[in-house]
């Protein structure tokens, strides 16, 4: 039984914790820990912060943050069941931004710390960042609600499906087949229970029995000289050396301090904040889809004071409700997960841990879980969707795709040019010339790489803009259409969309040849709307599911 109810005053009281908690704890917990191990990195390896910042300052302020976020997302679905009578109701999963712990680190932190070789002045530029970001949020839980009203379901799930098929689902499915004697071990343990419906003895959650069979196989391949997971004797005795006993400590001094970088902040911090506001949203629209409906201001504006009280204590992370909602429904997960998974993370980022467990569980057998959720996500959007809208879906789709492709052709070639320095003798002035030949070659080889930095930038806004015009096209609605291509003009003219800064360009917008085809777009839909669109749209029931071309 997951309910109970007072019999004298039939007062519904939601149970806080059931036995599907544990499976979405297990699963969503480990999702936390291997971001955090991730943040940990960056912050060790690529920015080189002494571990005295890292475990002394800001993981404990993280862990503050993301304690404060999954208690207040715990309290409110607490209060839904309360007020609705469900004993289903699953707490919004939040933590970490993922996509802002890269461009807050790559595009604001190490530019700082490398320019002024300080690694605290990239922290506090860091904090500043969060700081202008927590206020756009915000704010901008005030404008949410009506953006939701107003755009189709499709093109919300879309684009968030785009973010699960690739930023999501790719890396953790790479990951299994660079290691697949543990990735698709674990695999096939969790897909027979979370999607074929086994049941494990005595009740024992699927991701429990994937770690356990993930480590069972790492370590035991070491007897044979295998090292399958990269764990070592060697480096859980290193991983003690993090021990110890942090508190948050305010950092308000160094949030101002870092004020002098404001210019480049702001560049990024504006698009980002706009990004966060969609993304939020996305999810909310996810979690009603799955039968849960919250406020969307109010979760925008938690999410906003929670990463502004963690920027003030010292964390240079913002904090964000999380993709994956229906994924830790379906596993079972309903209130205790989320404060459960809160719990767990002060523990780990207080007592300096984290490194001691991820030095006994290999990554790959992780990695499946990750891969699950993606999976469920980007189903979602086609299984909550009229029939009729799946094209608009895959439209949505398609800048996050760009945007995937570009980041790893980015990322190769910044590995190439590297080793050509290092192995070849490539002079650091020829550099720039050497990329910019490089990808000026790349359409003879059939890859576009213009078109993909064009229609990949600010993707998450460009999946719902271009998911909305095709749901208003396939249901007949064109002035609604005009509109959203309206908006994709203009916020294409100031490089929210499809550009890489922003602000106006050379006078005329970022981009703005795809700024005036927009609006050329848009006039075209009025136009139709206005002289010759039929008055009878098209039933679901007379929409084929595919049309050849003719």
């Amino acid at each position: 039984m997951s309910t109970t109810a007072t019999a004298d005053k039939g007062e519904f009281k939601p149970v806080l914790w059931t036995p599907g908690d544990w499976n979405a704890f297990f699963g969503f917990g480990t999702n936390i820990l291997v971001n955090m191990l991730v943040l940990t990195g960056l912050l060790r390896f690529v920015l080189k912060m002494p571990d005295s910042l890292v475990f002394g300052r800001i993981l404990p302020a993280l862990g503050l943050m993301m304690c404060l976020s999954t208690f207040y997302y715990a309290f409110l679905a607490y209060r839904l069941a309360q007020r609705t009578g469900r004993s289903d109701v699953c707490a919004l999963p939040s933590g970490v931004s993922v996509p802002h712990m890269f461009i807050v680190t790559f595009v604001i932190m190490l530019p700082v710390t490398l320019k002024t070789g300080d690694p605290m002045k990239g922290w506090s530029a860091g904090l500043v960042w969060v700081f202008f970001q927590s206020f756009i949020l915000m704010i901008g839980g005030f404008v949410a609600p009506l953006i939701r009203r107003i755009t189709p379901r499709a093109a919300l799930l879309g684009t968030l499906a785009g973010v699960s098929v690739t930023f999501i689902s790719m890396r953790p499915a790479l990951e299994m087949y660079m290691t697949p004697q543990i990735g698709l071990v674990c695999f096939a343990i969790i897909l027979v229970s979370w999607f074929g419906g086994v049941k494990y003895p005595r009740g024992i959650p699927a991701g429990l029995v994937a770690i356990a069979v993930g480590m069972i196989i790492a370590w035991g391949s070491n007897l044979f000289g295998l090292g399958l997971g990269g764990l070592s004797v060697k480096g859980v005795g290193d991983a003690f050396t993090s021990f110890g006993f942090s508190v948050p400590i305010p950092a308000v001094g160094y949030v101002f301090s870092g004020f002098e970088f404001l210019g480049v902040i702001l560049v990024t911090a504006i698009p980002f904040g706009i990004y966060d506001l969609v993304e939020a949203m996305d999810n909310v629209e996810s979690a009603e889809a799955a039968g849960d409906e919250y406020p969307t201001t109010r979760v925008l504006t938690a999410d906003g004071i929670v990463s502004l009280i963690g920027c003030l204590m010292g964390n240079p992370f913002i904090n964000a409700v999380y993709i994956g909602h229906p994924g830790w429904k379906a596993m079972g997960g309903r209130i205790g997960y989320s404060a459960a998974t809160g719990v767990m993370v002060v523990l780990l980022s207080w007592f300096g841990i984290i490194s001691v467990l991820l030095a006994l569980v290999p990554v790959v057998a992780i990695s499946p879980i990750l891969l699950y959720i993606g999976m469920l996500i980007g189903a979602q959007a086609f299984q909550t969707t009229p029939i009729k809208h799946a094209p608009a879906i895959v439209l949505a789709l398609t800048p996050h795709l760009a945007a995937w492709a570009k980041l790893q052709i980015d990322t190769m070639l910044g590995s190439t040019l590297n080793a050509a320095q290092k192995v070849g003798g490539l002079a650091a002035d020829k550099v720039g010339d050497v990329k910019a030949a490089a990808i000026a070659a790349l359409p003879q080889q059939g890859v576009i790489y213009h078109g993909l930095d064009i229609m990949g930038g600010g993707s998450i806004l460009t999946g719902l803009v271009l998911g909305a015009i095709g749901v208003f096209v396939i249901e007949r609605e064109f002035t609604k259409a005009s509109a959203f291509a309206l908006s994709g003009a203009v916020l294409t003219y100031f490089g929210f969309m499809h550009g890489e800064a922003v602000g106006i360009g050379g006078g005329l917008g970022v981009t703005p040849g795809v700024a005036l085809a927009y609006a050329v777009v848009a006039a075209g839909f009025f136009a139709v709307e206005k002289f010759g669109a039929s008055t009878d749209p098209v039933s679901q029931s007379e929409m084929p599911l595919a049309a050849p071309a003719e």
